[in-house]
């Protein structure tokens, strides 16, 4: 899709704020940008850069609290393992989210997934005392919901799993409902606690990329404060993490026992949201997936 003559001049305009001597496009350039979003490669004289688009009427809201949220994990962290954002906008119905761009090199280089291991530690030592974030944001187009609470069996179910689920609607089916408010009731007994961790939040094999010098960037967050399994169960359910990524993670910030048998009760959440962005090709693993925990 050819980018309409107003948006490429909001891209121009937003490059002379953020780089006033090297703002000029000199080629747009489709490139691979996941399920949701267009992307594109901007080259100007000098530098590439990275844009998203997307013309859905909660596009603009969705990149402002991506770039939020980048923000805050960029603060979070000493060396740059997130996008550096540029600039949000909007521009003839469609909304962008502007990045400075990043060279991908090999996920498996030498040393590559220790480092990743060891990043997303650092992340999740970062602690608080309530569960959630001060704002909401999104997980995938979807809203997420991260009312604060100071406990995370309730807020793992009213802000996470019951929101997907009123989501669904009928189409979840009532025996499912039914085993999800087993599920409920057994909760507390199922993990240990935790203070609340800065989560990537959306941390699948897609979400992080290793650049041409071996430097992790985790990339399409949707941070909050949670159970730091949330981010460690996620890892393993669409793969891409070698056992170099969690024996470094384990040295640096190890997890409580049993953790690995509590990664498909936190997958029940991606799990969902994946059915409601998705479809019913979920439906089967959803219904394996809780019948171990009720």
């Amino acid at each position: 899709m050819i980018l309409t003559q107003p948006l490429v001049q909001a891209l121009d305009a937003a490059l002379k704020d953020a780089s006033p001597g090297d703002h000029r496009i000199q080629s747009i350039v489709r490139v691979a940008g996941g399920d949701i979003n267009r992307a594109y490669c901007l080259i100007t004289q000098q530098h590439r850069y990275f844009v998203k688009i997307n013309g859905d009427d909660s596009a603009f809201s969705m990149f402002l609290t991506e770039k939020r949220g980048l923000e805050l994990l960029q603060k979070a962290t000493d060396a740059g393992h997130f996008p550096e954002t540029l600039a949000a906008g909007y521009a003839k119905n469609d909304a962008f989210l502007l990045m400075h761009w990043i060279d991908a090199g090999d996920k498996q280089q030498a040393g590559a997934q220790e480092a990743l291991g060891r990043v997303l530690a650092s992340l999740h030592q970062r602690q608080t005392d309530r569960f959630g974030l001060d704002h909401d944001n999104y997980i995938g187009r979807l809203p997420q919901i991260n009312a604060q609470a100071a406990n995370w069996t309730a807020f793992f179910i009213e802000r996470r799993l019951q929101k997907q689920l009123d989501m669904a609607g009928y189409r979840i089916g009532a025996g499912l409902k039914t085993q999800f408010e087993r599920l409920f009731r057994r909760l507390p007994e199922l993990y240990p606690s935790e203070r609340p961790s800065l989560l990537h939040g959306d941390f699948w094999g897609g979400n992080y990329l290793i650049d041409t010098v071996g430097r992790p960037i985790l990339i399409d967050p949707a941070p909050y404060y949670g159970h730091r399994e949330m981010d460690i169960a996620m890892t393993m359910l669409f793969g891409g993490f070698s056992e170099r990524f969690y024996a470094a993670y384990q040295e640096a910030f190890p997890l409580q026992p049993g953790w690995k048998s509590r990664v498909n009760l936190w997958n029940l959440y991606p799990l969902l949201v994946h059915f409601n962005l998705f479809g019913d090709n979920y439906l089967n693993q959803l219904k394996a997936y809780i019948k171990a925990y009720i």
